[in-house]
């Protein structure tokens, strides 16, 4: 079974954490989310969330892939912390997966794991006059290599559904977008 770190820190995204960690759960990856600090999480929208455990305890073991969520100022939090930095670096150069959403895509630029990669943002979070190297595209995801980037809460499912095919294949990305019941892209509800 694949295992995901999702390091949780103050002010981040819930919808972006939240669909991150139920639809991987779904899929039957295993998920440890992680606080930088003891005790809960308060997000960006006041939703509160009881990490599994801190990220010092959670760093005592191997991923097979890390998850960023963004939000702020939980983005901002994550780049400051040089355990989170540290650990993308790490993942990367091991060629595991590194993922991250929203503004929290900076992280990754900052870490030095998107020169040269495709990517995509919450617009404006990475600035393209300091990080030249990377390509930053507006798609919903993008998926580089072992790198994946996703543009913000309206793209959190998006994201989910196409970490579960890099981590458990098509097939089972497949049925847990089936019991989502989600309408097909094309059609409105006016």
């Amino acid at each position: 079974m694949a295992s995901v770190l999702v390091p949780l820190a103050q002010g981040c995204e819930e919808l972006e954490a939240v669909s991150v960690i139920d639809l991987l759960r779904r899929a039957g990856v295993e998920v440890v989310t992680a606080g930088l600090a003891p005790g809960p999480v308060k997000c960006s929208r006041g939703t509160v969330i009881q990490p599994d455990a801190t990220l010092d305890d959670a760093l005592k073991r191997e991923y097979d892939m890390v998850v960023l969520p963004g939000g702020q100022p939980g983005a901002t939090n994550l780049e400051r912390d040089a355990r989170v930095v540290g650990l993308v670096k790490k993942m990367a150069g091991q060629k595991k997966f590194t993922a991250a959403i929203c503004a929290a895509t900076k992280v990754l630029a900052v870490a030095g794991v998107l020169d040269g990669k495709r990517a995509t943002c919450y617009p404006g979070a990475v600035d393209a006059a300091v990080f030249p190297r990377v390509r930053l595209e507006d798609l919903a995801v993008v998926a580089d290599g072992h790198v994946v980037t996703s543009r913000g809460p309206g793209t959190a499912l998006d994201f989910a559904l196409e970490l579960i095919a890099l981590l458990a294949g098509r097939e089972k990305r497949d049925q847990v977008e089936a019991t989502l019941v989600r309408p097909p892209a094309h059609r409105s509800v006016a």
